[in-house]
């Protein structure tokens, strides 16, 4: 069974992708380790490191920005993991203090966290579902306000 849909302004949707910068970067130190390999000997396989890290470094760059974040159809998704926004109680904003205090101190053993170290900021979602022992999803995000407003007003249009 399904709940009414959201408002269209109330979606959200947002893929967790490395920054631009850190194509160049991570190619180039996979050149350069490729270039280290036979250390400038020419040989028939010269090319075999750069065939075997290029490629490599490229699929773990679109691995690490695979992680999609959608707000849709009354359910909160990130990644594979996703819960109907019925469940949600609170939404904060988070900064990137805030982000450190949650992951460090203020941590909570069983919470889900989808952090990636170059977007400075997230969102908390607490939950309240009595067969779920996780007590808040903690999303990083580049728009946290639209990820906040956009759960709050998917989650009162469920309820009504």
């Amino acid at each position: 069974m399904t709940g009414p849909t959201p408002p269209a302004d109330a979606g959200f949707d947002e893929r967790l992708t490395v920054p631009w910068w850190f194509w160049p970067i991570a190619l180039g130190m996979a050149a350069f380790f490729s270039a280290e390999v036979f250390l400038g000997r020419s040989t028939a396989f010269t090319w075999v490191p750069y065939a075997l890290l290029l490629p490599a470094t490229a699929a773990g760059l679109l691995a690490l920005g695979r992680v999609r974040v959608r707000v849709a159809d009354g359910e909160l998704r990130v990644d594979d993991a996703h819960i109907p926004v019925t469940y949600v109680t609170e939404v904060n904003v988070l900064d990137a203090a805030g982000k450190s205090a949650v992951l460090g101190p203020l941590a909570a053993k069983h919470a889900f966290v989808v952090q990636r170290p170059w977007i400075a900021r997230s969102v908390r979602v607490v939950i309240d579902d009595p067969a779920d022992p996780t007590p808040y999803w903690l999303v990083s995000t580049r728009r946290p306000e639209q990820l906040a407003r956009a759960v709050v007003a998917s989650r009162a249009a469920a309820r009504r």
